[in-house]
């Protein structure tokens, strides 16, 4: 089976007045909460250190955007710098049946793409639905659980060739050029998982890392530089190399007739996916019983067996996080967090919260098991339990199929407006943020993104 050429060839061919306004309207959705979540994320120390690198690099003031900032560098850079700022908060988009994140490595390629190549709106939106479907595509046949189990993040393995697909899109590379790109950005590929044993940063750049990739792949593959054309179903080839039970079947099985960006999610919680639904389960009892902290004795949440070792094992690790990253992979930080402050947003990821001493002993009330009923539905749903026992002798219990920002569950345009200006008020001025959100729903009718991308830079 041909499935790099297949694969290119729906890319290549691919044009805006064939996706459904829907599609269209997704892309806008996503890009939204990609720069509210990156313009937050510039502030981090993860993307400070980042801006340091990309400065040096070579500082510019007719290059790509920062956004969030107002520094311009190369554009390979700023797609680096981009998507690691996305990436920094955990609260940017995720895909449940891939097990990734599309838009830090997709976004900053395309507006990086479309900045270098003076495109315009209807082009950035072929190529933000082309590089979610590559990079989501190639996440599911995979499968999250053989991939994770080989140390690699997939979206940092995968996103280098939905950024790829992307900007490859965006320049308007041939279909036989599209081929060289993929084969070239094969070599390329990377993302360890090593990340968890110390709660260090390289996470949060590997879809930037990725973005960049996927200009330099593109790039070459338009001066003539030649890649295997099997690069993913090649005997050494993606899928065999990344996963020891890949389905190839999964690449190509429905394309054209369906777009995974409509089946991706959105992050209200400030931490990794597989803890979203024991939160939102935990969230649920309180708030509807008005369960005080103090009144809580026992959390008992089942997890999904692939989210184990992501969230719950180590658990000398676990239950005494000593970072922001770590905080963000414990399952017992997560829920404790929403028992003692009722939310879990980026304010209670912070160093002095998961030192406290109130924390620590709501994490030891919290226990984590393996439920068989729950991988039933697995991956296609991520569900969840909770049950919670008071210290009068209550026990409440939930299950959650679909968490907030599920697109069985989505956040509304408006619930997703209020989370980008919560996240960016104190980044863009009240007018900077409606003139941008006014552009975004209409991105299609801009001409020239190169000239429209001045607004993502900070005014305030």
């Amino acid at each position: 089976m041909e499935i790099t050429k297949r694969l290119t060839k729906f890319c290549a061919e691919l044009r805006i007045n064939e996706l459904p306004p829907e599609v269209v309207d997704r892309v806008k959705y996503f890009a939204l909460d990609f720069v509210g979540v990156a313009a937050r994320g510039s502030l981090e120390d993860s993307t400070k250190a980042m801006y340091r690198f990309v400065k040096e690099m070579g500082p510019t003031t007719k290059g790509g955007v920062i956004i969030g900032t107002k520094m311009r560098t190369s554009y390979q850079y700023a797609a680096m710098a981009n998507g690691t700022s996305g990436h920094s908060l955990e609260l940017d988009d995720v895909t449940n049946e891939a097990s990734l994140h599309p838009a830090v490595a997709i976004f900053p390629a395309a507006f990086a793409a479309c900045e270098m190549a003076n495109k315009n709106g209807k082009r950035l939106i072929e190529g933000v639905v082309l590089g979610y479907d590559v990079m989501i595509r190639l996440g599911k046949a995979l499968g999250p659980k053989e991939h994770y189990s080989r140390g690699f993040h997939p979206t940092g393995t995968c996103g280098t060739f939905g950024a790829t697909a992307t900007v490859a899109k965006i320049l308007g590379l041939s279909e036989a050029q599209m081929v060289d790109a993929f084969g070239i950005a094969g070599s390329q590929a990377a993302g360890s998982m090593e990340f968890l044993a110390q709660g260090a940063w390289t996470k949060r750049m590997h879809p930037g890392w990725a973005a960049h990739n996927g200009i330099i792949a593109s790039l070459l593959a338009k001066k003539g530089f030649k890649g295997p054309s099997t690069i993913l179903e090649g005997r050494d080839g993606f899928l065999h190399a990344y996963s020891l039970n890949a389905d190839a079947n999964k690449v190509l099985e429905g394309i054209g007739s369906s777009f995974e960006i409509m089946r991706t999610s959105i992050k209200p919680h400030a931490c990794c996916r597989y803890m979203q639904p024991p939160i939102d389960g935990i969230l649920k009892i309180i708030k509807e019983n008005q369960i005080k902290a103090e009144e809580v004795e026992k959390v008992t949440l089942g997890i999904l067996k692939a989210g184990f070792p992501i969230i719950v094992t180590p658990e000398e690790i676990k239950y005494n996080p000593k970072s922001v990253v770590d905080a963000q992979f414990s399952m017992p930080f997560g829920a404790a967090a929403a028992i003692l402050y009722g939310e879990t947003s980026l304010n209670q990821f912070r160093e002095k919260i998961i030192q406290s001493p109130e924390m620590k002993q709501m994490m030891d009330r919290v226990r984590c098991v393996e439920d068989p009923e729950l991988e039933k539905v697995f991956p296609k749903q991520w569900p969840a339990t909770a049950e919670v026992k008071t210290k009068d002798g209550r026990t409440f219990s939930t299950r959650i199929d679909y968490p907030k920002g599920d697109p069985e569950n989505p956040l509304s345009w408006e619930e997703l407006i209020k989370k980008f200006n919560g996240l960016t008020s104190s980044i863009y001025s009240k007018a900077r943020r409606e003139k941008f959100i006014e552009q975004i729903r209409k991105i299609e009718g801009i001409g020239n993104l190169k000239q429209w991308t001045s607004v993502l830079l900070r005014d305030r």
